[in-house]
């Protein structure tokens, strides 16, 4: 009857010592998961990268977020390191907006020039991929973005991104549908896209 006892305690005792252990440990997992970058190389943002997935802390926001059909983000060098020219584009409902936000770069983060949003590039495995966590009027919002030069990612490159999401306690990501057209490459310059820049504002 001790012995038992005894083997029930000590069953218990393992039982109580793994929960510990995993409670312990997924915090650990998530700091790693969404840490920022250690080092951004300026010149490893260059070009056009397209929208893989995302998620938003806003739901009606990340209801728009899924009736995209695509998006991208187009970084190009200038003068110095520091500023760097971003150009966003999004299809939605067959129709192109454009969105020219002036940023400087600090580290591994940006601002934008109207000091409304603030973005940081956080670690992934993915290796031609960037990923943008947008903190949006000191912390009101989150945009959470995974961008690539590939228009879809392999189903491990994803779990990752749906974990990091889980972590920050955020929705569900949206996939985009990489058979959809991307939109044509503007400039600032083109009346076009200013046209659509007004007209839309890229507030999500």
């Amino acid at each position: 009857m001790i012995s038992a006892y005894r083997d029930m305690f000590a069953v218990g005792a393992i039982t109580l010592l793994c929960m510990v252990c995993v409670s312990h440990s997924a915090p650990l997992a998530c700091e790693d998961l969404v840490r920022p970058l250690d080092h951004l190389d300026p010149r490893h943002l260059e070009g056009r990268w397209a929208l893989v997935a995302g998620s938003l802390s806003h739901l009606p926001f990340m209801e728009r977020l899924r009736r995209r059909d695509s998006a991208t983000a187009t970084f190009s060098s200038n003068t110095s390191e520091t500023n760097i020219a971003l150009s966003r584009s999004m299809r939605l409902d067959d129709k192109c907006h454009y969105h020219f936000p002036n940023i400087s770069l600090e580290g591994s983060s940006f601002t934008f020039d109207d000091g409304n949003v603030t973005t940081t590039f956080i670690h992934t495995s993915c290796r031609d991929c960037i990923l943008m966590s947008f903190d949006v009027e000191s912390g009101k919002r989150q945009h959470f973005y995974l961008y690539s030069r590939r228009r879809e990612l392999e189903q491990k490159e994803m779990e990752e991104f749906r974990a990091q999401v889980e972590c920050l306690n955020m929705p569900p990501p949206a996939v985009m549908d990489p058979s959809k057209e991307l939109c044509p490459e503007e400039t600032a310059g083109d009346p076009a896209a200013q046209t659509e820049e007004k007209k839309e504002g890229q507030k999500d």
